[in-house]
């Protein structure tokens, strides 16, 4: 590998989107188990905008946010196997501190990652790693889905909804979806069986004996979830510090609350890639943002009006 610096989007201090700056680094290299990938693009996320502007995770800046990664592996380190310089992967950087890949380069654990889904540009591979894991591990790892079963999705056009409902569907499950109006025709084109327009209706009005609900909002939304499901049924948070107070009331209901938080899964990523070219799966990318765009793309996401999924196209091939 030839290359000795890189272009890559750090910050110094929290803040707006306006912290965010291009900056040049050191290539770094990859130690043992690890991978070098050359970053092809890389998805936006609310946890990214959310450690831009506050003190979570990652402590102080400065640092280079971006867990979301599909590219080529431009070199492997000592001991790994899976993988041959050329290779095409994507995959979730290990979360919270593995983050890096708004930049040209960036090093992996080699078993984060796994081969890119034939068919799928890098655009749309860098779409789903975050999102798409945080679907299968709720609804397939913690919740256990199964055909049949009914499953309630909110804010299902959004980034992790848009991807669970699919999920959700490849499971044989009955899938209700929140979102405005005006997305209903979107939910419907991904297998939305029920759409609720939340701002007419009552999600608690609408559904009962769930299975399976998928909370992505918090707050008073994850305790009325728990009044829809069925004796036994389990509401996935993907918020991983829940409201105070809703382990126990889920308790006192006879249903399960799961907080969770997602975790790097090379299984899981060739699960979704099957699924990807199986036609079962696919992302919709709202907007493509080029690496000098950053900031655009985190305010474009911070309005929480996206359908889908927003991406940095870091090698500019979109």
């Amino acid at each position: 590998m030839a290359a000795t610096a890189m272009r890559a989007v750090s910050q110094d201090v929290h803040g707006g989107p306006e912290v965010l700056r291009e900056v040049e680094l050191d290539v770094p290299r990859p130690g043992p188990s690890r991978v070098l990938v050359r970053v092809h693009a890389a998805g936006v996320n609310p946890t990214d905008w959310k450690h831009r502007a506050a003190r979570l995770f990652l402590g102080d800046p400065p640092y280079v946010l971006g867990w979301d990664v599909s590219g080529v592996v431009e070199e492997v380190g000592i001991g790994v196997t899976v993988h041959r310089p050329g290779d095409e992967v994507f995959g979730m950087l290990p979360y919270p501190d593995g983050a890096g890949s708004f930049a040209e380069y960036v090093t992996a654990p080699a078993r984060s990652l796994t081969r890119k889904p034939r068919g799928t540009t890098h655009v749309e591979a860098g779409a789903l790693p975050l999102a798409a894991l945080t679907a299968w591990q709720a609804l397939v790892d913690t919740a256990g889905l199964e055909a049949g079963q009914r499953v309630l999705v909110h804010a299902a056009a959004g980034g992790v909804g848009h991807l669970a409902v699919q999920v959700a569907k490849s499971r044989g499950a009955y899938v209700f979806g929140t979102a405005s109006a005006g997305k209903h025709d979107f939910l419907r084109g991904i297998g939305v069986d029920e759409p609720i327009d939340y701002r007419e209706t009552d999600f608690a009005d609408a559904v009962a004996d769930a299975d399976v609900v998928l909370d992505t909002i918090g707050g008073d939304n994850a305790f009325r979830s728990l009044g829809v499901l069925r004796a036994g049924g389990t509401l996935v948070t993907i918020l991983p510090v829940p409201p105070e107070g809703l382990l126990d009331e889920a308790e006192q209901r006879g249903v399960r609350a799961a907080p969770m938080l997602v975790e790097a899964d090379q299984a899981g990523m060739a699960a979704i890639a099957d699924l990807v070219e199986s036609g079962r799966l696919r992302p919709h990318v709202s907007e493509v943002f080029p690496l000098e765009r950053i900031a655009d793309a985190h305010r474009v996401g911070e309005t929480g009006r996206t359908t889908g999924k927003l991406v940095v196209d870091v090698a500019g091939e979109a």
